[in-house]
């Protein structure tokens, strides 16, 4: 039955991103001959609106094959007019599949920084290239290459309603990593303020809200093989909406202290490792502040 599952969830995931690449492929096109405003805005409605049909169509298959195993709190309020600063401890490939069916119509399509090998990927590479995904390479020779397509990244992305994704960790959560890093967390790697510093510096004015996003598998971690299969388990997912700190407003012309970002992100790592014990551990008595 496993076998059956993946052969038809392989094969849906498969024919859903040819043809929803295939479909914004003219879009990308004209946006690359044409980069004026009133076509780029044109075309990133475009684009954005067949990234969002892509993802209901997974949304269609991850239930079926699994049944509808992700439990959420905290979107009563959401905008999909809105631009957001979405941040998420990370786990597994699963995060994404799981955030982009929770938020899909809620919020404007989640954007996040990808490895700069991935534009290579035969044609779901050219779809993030077109949906304006900052591709960074993330070498220690690279930091400000990197800081540069953040920048660029975000002058877009003040063009329309976004939503700006982020795993501070930086990298998926496991034992060795938490006990190579002597994380003080539980639950969680250190997290990493440098990267969503510059999207706050040029569109903290912008952002609607902060959405701290918590993760958890109470049956355990599922691999994508795993969803394929129908064995994903339950999801839960704590969303937080907060404002983004005066602190971290600077007045024009004056730059955002790497200290002030570093000091709130940590404060939201302790909140939420708070979090993950609560939901991994119901009676555990972890009030989150």
């Amino acid at each position: 039955m496993s076998f059956l599952k993946i052969l038809f969830s392989g094969s849906v995931l498969a024919l859903n991103t040819l043809l929803v690449s295939l479909l914004m492929l003219p879009w990308a096109l004209l946006k690359l001959l044409l980069p004026f405003t009133g076509v780029r805005k044109l075309c990133d409605r475009m684009l954005a609106a067949t990234a969002a049909l892509w993802i209901s169509v997974n949304d269609w298959w991850v239930r079926v094959v699994n049944g509808g195993r992700i439990e959420v709190s905290g979107i009563e309020s959401l905008d999909p007019r809105g631009w957001y600063l979405v941040l998420c401890n990370h786990q597994s490939w699963v995060d994404i599949i799981a955030m982009q069916q929770v938020f899909n119509g809620r919020i404007p399509f989640l954007k996040f920084f990808i490895k700069h090998e991935l534009i290579y990927v035969p044609v779901i590479g050219l779809s993030w290239w077109a949906l304006d995904f900052p591709f960074m390479r993330r070498r220690a020779d690279t930091v400000e290459q990197d800081l540069e397509a953040a920048r660029k990244a975000c002058e877009k992305f003040r063009q329309t309603p976004t939503s700006v994704m982020n795993f501070l960790e930086g990298t998926r959560f496991s034992p060795e990593t938490h006990a190579e890093q002597k994380s003080p967390y539980r639950h969680l790697l250190k997290p990493k303020g440098a990267g969503i510093g510059v999207v706050l510096e040029h569109l903290a004015d912008k952002f609607t809200q902060v959405l701290d996003v918590t993760i958890a598998y109470p049956d355990g971690v599922p691999s994508f093989i795993d969803v394929m299969a129908g064995r994903m388990g339950r999801v839960q997912l704590h969303v937080r909406a907060l404002p983004v700190p005066d602190t971290l407003q600077p007045p024009a012309g004056q730059s955002l202290s790497p200290m002030a970002v570093q000091r709130w992100v940590m404060q939201l790592w302790k909140q939420k490792d708070a979090q993950l014990e609560r939901m991994l551990h119901p009676g555990a008595d972890q009030p989150v502040a």
